[in-house]
Parts: C-alpha cells; sequence; structure tokens
C-alpha cells in the first residue's frame, strides 16, 4: 500500500478535479447527449416485443418447414374471437365475410382463416368462433395506432351485435400504459425522504436524485433507439429503468458523502472532488464492472432473447456509473461548501466511535456468532423451502385482469372449446419420398398417427392430419385437456416430443416436429432451464475470481459467493409462493396461480448476484482497510460494519422502494422481478450483511487474510479505494462511505 502522503494523484483524481473545475461544460455535455438521443429516438427508435424464436431447435425447424410447405402459415398467428350472446355465429355470416375479407387487405397480414370454413373454428353450442390471423411479424411489435385499422376491419361484426375480441400476441397492442413514470416517482419520492432523514442535507439529497433522473433519461432514450435495430423484450425498458434509477441514485450517494467528509476535513472543494473520485469513484467503477459482468454472463446462455435483457440493464447501469463519475462531481464543483447550507436537521457524517448503535451491534453478534449464524441460515432455508416446488413456464393473458381484450379472449376460447385450446400443439410430420409419392401410404401413416396421439392421457383432441399441398409434410392440431400454463401440459409437450411421436413414426422414415406459440414456449423454458447451471458457474467463478484479486483472501471471496447463493435462494422461495402458490399474488395484481416465468430466475440471478457483491465490495473494502492498519480482525469486522451500516441502510431502503415500486407494472414478469429483487434486497442489507458476514468473519479470524505465497504472486494487485488506505484530510480510521456499489 502506498501511503496517503506519497501516492501521486491518479487519473481518476485528475478527472473528478477536472470536472469540478470545468462543471458547466460536463453539465452542457449531458445536457447536450440528452437531448440528442431523445431526439434520435423519435425520429428512429423501435419498438418493444417479446420473441422467443429459438434457431436450431426442433421446434423452429417445425416451424419453417411450415413455412415452406405451406402458404400462409408462415409468421406469428393471433385468434380473433367472436361471440353471441343470442344464436349462433353463423347468423351472421355475412359479417364475418366482410370481416375476414376486410382483415386480409390489411398490412402486413399473411392469411386470414374464415372460421366457417374452418373445421373446429366454431365452439359446440355455436356461440363462439375464432378466426386466425397470421401476421408477417409480431404483432405486439406494431405500432399501437394498427389497432384502429383492426377496429375498423372488423366494425361489421361489432356493427351486427357481435362481441369481438383479440388474443395474443395482438391483443397486446391494447395493453394499458405501463405505470413505470408512477413507479420511478415512487422511487424518487422514497430516496429524498430516506436522504433528508439520513443525512440531513438538502443539496446532498437534490444531486443524487438528478444524477440518477439525467442518466436513466439518457440511458432510456440510447435503448430505444437500439431498439429500432436490434430485438428487445416488452420487459427491457422497465428492467434498464429499475436498475439505472436504483444504482444511480446509491452511486451518487456514496461519491456525496465522501465528499462531505472530506470537505468537513478542510479540504479545499476541487481538491476533495478529486480525491472523492479517485476512492469512491474507483469503488464505483468496480462495483458498476461487477453488474456489468454478472448481467453480460446472461449472453452465456445462447438465448438472443435473454442476452438482450441483460444488455438493457447493463446499459442502465453502465450509464449511471458514467454520470456518477463525471456529472456528480462537475455538481459537486458548482456547489462546492455550500452543499450543506441548507438542511432538515444537522449533516451527519460516518460514526467514528465505539458507542454508535451499529458499532455496538458488531459487539454483540462477536459475542455469539455461533447464534446469529445459524439464525440467518435457518431463516434464509425457511424462506428457500417453496424453491423446490418452483414450476418454470410462461405467463400468458390468462393471467391478465378481465379489463384487456387478450384476457377476454382467453377466457372465450376457454369456454367455448376448452382450456388447452388457448395452447394448441402443430404436429408436423416430414414425409420421406414413399409417401410423398404414394397416397395410400400416406393415409395409412396418417391414421397410425391420428390414433396414437389421441391415445395420450392429457390430449382432448386431434384434428385428422392433413396433407401440404406438396405432399410433403402431415400436419395435424393436438388440443391438450388443459391450459398452457398448467404443469400437465409442459408434461404433455415432453411426452409427444420424446416418446408418443418418435414412436408412432418409427420405421417410416418420416421424421415429427413440435412446433406452434406453445411448444415454442416450453422448448425455450427447457432451454433456459438447461442453461441456468452454466450461468451460474461462470458468474460465480467471475465474482469469485473479481473479490480474491481486491481482497486477496480465497476465504473472504468463497463466503460472499456462498452467502449470496443463499440469499437469492430465499428470494426465489418468496416469488414461488407468491405467484406460484398464490400466497397473496390478488394483492399485486395477478388473479390466479401462475407458473415462475422461464427467464426470471435467469434474470434474478444475474442481477442480485451482481448487487450483492456491490454490497461485498463496500462493506469489505472497509474492513479490509482497518485490518490492514491494525491487523485486528475483530476490531476490523466491528469498526467496518459500524463505518457502512447507515450508507448501506439508506442506499438499500432507495434500492427496494425502486424495485417494489415497479410491482405496479402490467408485466407480470416485471412484477415477479421486482418482488423478488426487492426482497433479495431487504435480505441482502438485513440478513447477509449484519448476520452472516460478522458472524462468519468473526468465527474464521485471522484465516479471512490468509493467502498463499504462490496465489499473491499470481494475482494482479488492485485496491478498489485507490492508493492509500486513509485518504489525507479523514480521520485515522476513515470510516465515510467509500462507494462500493449499491444493491
Amino acid at each position: 500500500m502506498n501511503s496517503p502522503s506519497t501516492a501521486q494523484p491518479g487519473f481518476l483524481h485528475w478527472s473528478g478535479r477536472w470536472c469540478a473545475r470545468h462543471a458547466w461544460r460536463i453539465v452542457a455535455l449531458w445536457v447536450l447527449l440528452l437531448v440528442g438521443l431523445g431526439v434520435a429516438n423519435q425520429q428512429w427508435g423501435g419498438t418493444f416485443a417479446d420473441s422467443f424464436s429459438l434457431p436450431g431447435t426442433r421446434t423452429q425447424t417445425g416451424a419453417d418447414l411450415l413455412k415452406a410447405h405451406t402458404s400462409g402459415a408462415g409468421g406469428t398467428a393471433a385468434p380473433i374471437v367472436i361471440t353471441t350472446d343470442r344464436g349462433a355465429v353463423t347468423a351472421h355470416r355475412a359479417a364475418i365475410g366482410s370481416a375476414v375479407d376486410n382483415l386480409a387487405r390489411l398490412p402486413e397480414v399473411v392469411s386470414v382463416a374464415d372460421p366457417l370454413a374452418t373445421p373446429g373454428a366454431v365452439s359446440a353450442d355455436g356461440a363462439t368462433a375464432q378466426l386466425t390471423v397470421r401476421f408477417s411479424g409480431n404483432p405486439a411489435a406494431f405500432d399501437p395506432s394498427y389497432l384502429a385499422e383492426v377496429d375498423t376491419a372488423v366494425q361489421p361484426l361489432r356493427a351486427d351485435g357481435v362481441t369481438v375480441e383479440y388474443g395474443a400476441p395482438l391483443g397486446q397492442l391494447a395493453t394499458p400504459k405501463s405505470a413505470d413514470r408512477v413507479s420511478e416517482a415512487i422511487g424518487l419520492a422514497v430516496a429524498v425522504l430516506v436522504l433528508l432523514i439520513g443525512f440531513g442535507s438538502v443539496a446532498a439529497t437534490g444531486l443524487p436524485l438528478l444524477t440518477a433522473v439525467i442518466g436513466l433519461a439518457v440511458s432510456l432514450a440510447g435503448l430505444g433507439l437500439l431498439a429500432g435495430h436490434f430485438d428487445f423484450a416488452q420487459a427491457a425498458p422497465t428492467l434498464a429503468a429499475m436498475m439505472g434509477l436504483g444504482v444511480g441514485i446509491d452511486y451518487a450517494l456514496f461519491l456525496a458523502t465522501r465528499y462531505r467528509a472530506l470537505l468537513h476535513a478542510g479540504t479545499e472543494p476541487a481538491e476533495a472532488v478529486g480525491r472523492t473520485v479517485a476512492t469512491s469513484g474507483r469503488a464505483v467503477l468496480v462495483a458498476g464492472a461487477t453488474v456489468a459482468m454478472a448481467l453480460g454472463g446472461l449472453c452465456v446462455s445462447g438465448v438472443g432473447f435473454i442476452g438482450a435483457l441483460g444488455v438493457a440493464a447493463g446499459i442502465g447501469v453502465l450509464v449511471a456509473a458514467a454520470a456518477s463519475v463525471t456529472l456528480t462531481p462537475a455538481l459537486l464543483g458548482l456547489l462546492g461548501r455550500r452543499i450543506d447550507r441548507f438542511h432538515v436537521r444537522t449533516p451527519v457524517a460516518e460514526p467514528t466511535g465505539a458507542s454508535d448503535v451499529w458499532h455496538r451491534w458488531a459487539l454483540r453478534v462477536s459475542r455469539r456468532p455461533w447464534l446469529f449464524l445459524v439464525s440467518g441460515l435457518l431463516l434464509l432455508g425457511v424462506l428457500s423451502l417453496p424453491v423446490a416446488s418452483m414450476h418454470l413456464g410462461h405467463v400468458d393473458a390468462g393471467a391478465q385482469p378481465t379489463s384487456r381484450t387478450d384476457r377476454r379472449a382467453y377466457d372465450l376460447i376457454t369456454e367455448g372449446f376448452g382450456p388447452g385450446a388457448n395452447g394448441p400443439i402443430t404436429v408436423v410430420t416430414q414425409l420421406d419420398s414413399r409417401q410423398v409419392a404414394d397416397g395410400t401410404e400416406r393415409q395409412a401413416l396418417a391414421d397410425s398417427l391420428q390414433k396414437a396421439l389421441a391415445a395420450v392421457p392429457g390430449v382432448a383432441s386431434v384434428t385428422p392430419p392433413a396433407a401440404s399441398p406438396d405432399h410433403v409434410l402431415l400436419i395435424t392440431t393436438v388440443t391438450p385437456a388443459t391450459g398452457p400454463q398448467d404443469r400437465a401440459s409442459a408434461d404433455l409437450i415432453h411426452t409427444l416430443e420424446d416418446d408418443t411421436v418418435p414412436r408412432a413414426l418409427a420405421g417410416t422414415g418420416a421424421t415429427g416436429y413440435l412446433t406452434g406459440t406453445t411448444a415454442a414456449t416450453q422448448t425455450f423454458t427447457d432451454t433456459l432451464t438447461a442453461k441456468l447451471p452454466l450461468i451460474i458457474g461462470v458468474v460465480v467463478a467471475a465474482a469469485f475470481l473479481l473479490l480474491l484479486a481486491v481482497f486477496r483472501s480465497p476465504l473472504v471471496a468463497l463466503k460472499a459467493a456462498v452467502l449470496n447463493l443463499f440469499s437469492i435462494a430465499a428470494a426465489y422461495g418468496v416469488v414461488v409462493a407468491v405467484f406460484q402458490w398464490g400466497w397473496g399474488s390478488s394483492l399485486f395484481g395477478v388473479t390466479e396461480k401462475v407458473p415462475v416465468e422461464s427467464y426470471v430466475p435467469m434474470m434474478m440471478f444475474a442481477i442480485v448476484f451482481g448487487l450483492s457483491m456491490d454490497y461485498e465490495v463496500f462493506l469489505l473494502s472497509r474492513i479490509r482497510e482497518t485490518w490492514l492498519h491494525r491487523r485486528d480482525n475483530h476490531l476490523a469486522v466491528a469498526t467496518g460494519l459500524a463505518a457502512t451500516a447507515r450508507v448501506i441502510s439508506c442506499a438499500a431502503l432507495i434500492m427496494t422502494s425502486v424495485f417494489l415500486a415497479f410491482l405496479l407494472s402490467t408485466n407480470v414478469a416485471v412484477k415477479m422481478l421486482a418482488l423478488g429483487l426487492g426482497v433479495s434486497v431487504v435480505i441482502d442489507a438485513t440478513v447477509v450483511r449484519l448476520l452472516l458476514v460478522p458472524s462468519s468473519m468473526y468465527l474464521f479470524g485471522r484465516a479471512n487474510w490468509w493467502l498463499p505465497g504462490w496465489l499473491d504472486r499470481l494475482l494482479p494487485h488492485f485496491d478498489p479505494e485507490g492508493p492509500g488506505a486513509a485518504p489525507a484530510g479523514l480521520p485515522e480510521p476513515d470510516l465515510a462511505p467509500t462507494g462500493g456499489g449499491h444493491r
């Protein structure tokens, strides 16, 4: 370690001081960036829609065969459901014909199936029918104004007294605008209260909020611009907002708090900003890189949908970090010594005395470390129990409120055709040359296949396999007896794909594929389930190596990784209990039990692990700082916990409020992420940081800091706090926050 007096100012020190002395240039640069990206997004920005395509899978192969050999079978299908209260829909033949013709003329429409000429498209009681419309792309990604054209096309039906509802994904265009702005406002309001109560200074409260809001606006505008060229899921902007707002406030808070500590110690403002960026700014960059690394691990899945979500969240984090180390220093330079001029209470710094409540708590844990360690592990174990019954799947329109047209269409299909009609499975059989040429052999195979499919438990009906126009394919539709969200439907797909279809076609030379929306989403779920262990392994290994290099301790790095896995499992358990078991889900606007959205566990893991590592960097850097000065493990743990408790608690409250505010979203997957992330922050800031970390470090004693000589020589030397553990101008030991991250 370099001594504070001899350490030469580095690039971060210089850049922070430069930003403070040229503040208006930096502010103008960020304003220009915001305006420029905003205008570009309005002009060339794209839209967001879910796409579960998986090139190279058997499901995609089946879809490609349909598109190649069947006219009008490409693109994305969506049902338009019609029903009448009196009589049968056949009484409205003229209106149905007009609507079919009008829909066929719309842009983006590939084909429209007339329900009166399509077997099985009219319910048994004749009161309900489905018009299957195929679009050239995913209609959920179309401009919302497109729905007005559809409304005009089906007007003859409504004029004839027929009720018309749009099934997913077309009905998603009518989805009410998400309450993201309300959620962001709630998060900001809570942040104001927490910062005012926790630190007292009005200016020090407003500065992190202003930095976070500007960074958030820039990241969302940039993401919208990227959406014009790349596919991003519907949840992408919400996820970017959750991450960008939460970490943006926290990162700027850590910088502002360190600046105030230096300023109170008598340092000149511009120099204080330089030292702040050299210390807390360095830790912010480590924190941002840690979260980005965890999110980048999602690309290992090889699934574009997941990788794009990771990129969206990573953009929010990286822009927040960039704003924190450039815009925040500029604003600090403008405020100078006036940062504490306006206050609602006496501005406070981090505690330095042994009488502080958090220091006393650390000492209490030290007296009974086994008790606190076992208690914390038992609590996390209980919360993790529901994970054993986790069922991954796709949350469809059946979980939406009845005020939405796609939910009403879902219910009409269930009532008229059975729950499985909302998730039909298409079986595509590619014939060999003999069956293509010989109609008799082809029909025999069709009869045999239909019989085999109909005999499978859980199948409600099977349509007779029909040949494609060129006789290359046999196409049949299997309707499950259960809805697409039920575990039984997933089991049925596996049975058909792994057993029934291969056995029915064995020795015939034909090959069968399951395709359609239901089969595709199940393939997507299976792919993510198989990839999750790989993601966990990559992220945990990378985090372990990062902590090992930073803190020079295999035990500390391993403990951090293991404890984070416990907290993630507990957050998973809460999500399963609420949404899958239905324990209080109605409070969040979800009216029925639903599976856990297939990509939620993977996203939660990457985000939570990254945020938890930020906690670890921030807390352990304080503990290690005292250890390097005093070589007393007991004192180091107590001092580090006391020094960081206030800023970690405030940051955790802010992050939790930001995440939980997104429970107002209309997207059920976003609700799951919001609850899971909010719970994980609470668990991480309380059970892990206040119980498990101090108790385990007390028990390990000096072994916390053991490092073999050969490993020390191999590892790069990297200090998260920059040159000198106690920057000049701060008391010894320095307990002012140094900002490792956020939650």
